[in-house]
């Protein structure tokens, strides 16, 4: 049984970049924050219209894509795992995509808030459940599985 987790942490964009190896325009978290160990976290994303995705993903009506919500969840997992795990460096490998719904448009200018919570973990393998969220209102959900290995 895990015990409960009291510390409250966070990961501004230089820490998350020395977690992660994505880097622009694949790094698709700007920071994490209130993560509570692998229980639950909130990773942050400002979109923007410079973004090169825009450029071919409806040009003249730019739509932040949807996969790439998914992506930022599982960028948020990741973050939490490698934090919960205790140590650097580690690589975390994407394994599942379930339940993804896309509920509303994400528009440049838009802050996307990825809502992240623990439904497993079994040894180096975690199942979150995931919301992103704009001004409150849920835009796109997914369940990610992760792994953590050694670099």
């Amino acid at each position: 049984m895990d015990a409960p987790v009291t510390t409250l942490e966070a990961a501004d964009i230089a820490r998350v970049m020395a977690m992660l190896p994505h880097r622009y325009p694949f790094l698709l978290v700007d920071r994490v924050i209130d993560i509570r160990g692998d229980e639950h976290g909130i990773g942050i994303k400002n979109v923007t219209i410079n973004e090169p995705h825009f450029q071919g993903h409806f040009p003249e009506n730019p739509v932040f894509p949807g996969v790439l919500m998914i992506e930022g969840m599982a960028q948020t997992a990741g973050v939490m795992c490698i934090i919960a795990s205790g140590s650097t460096p580690k690589s975390v490998l994407f394994l599942t995509i379930d339940k993804a719904k896309f509920r509303k448009p994400v528009l440049p200018g838009d802050t996307i808030e990825y809502h992240m919570n623990r439904i497993q973990r079994r040894r180096t393998m975690w199942w979150f459940r995931g919301e992103a969220k704009v001004n409150g209102q849920i835009v796109a959900e997914a369940e990610v599985g992760a792994m953590i290995s050694d670099r």
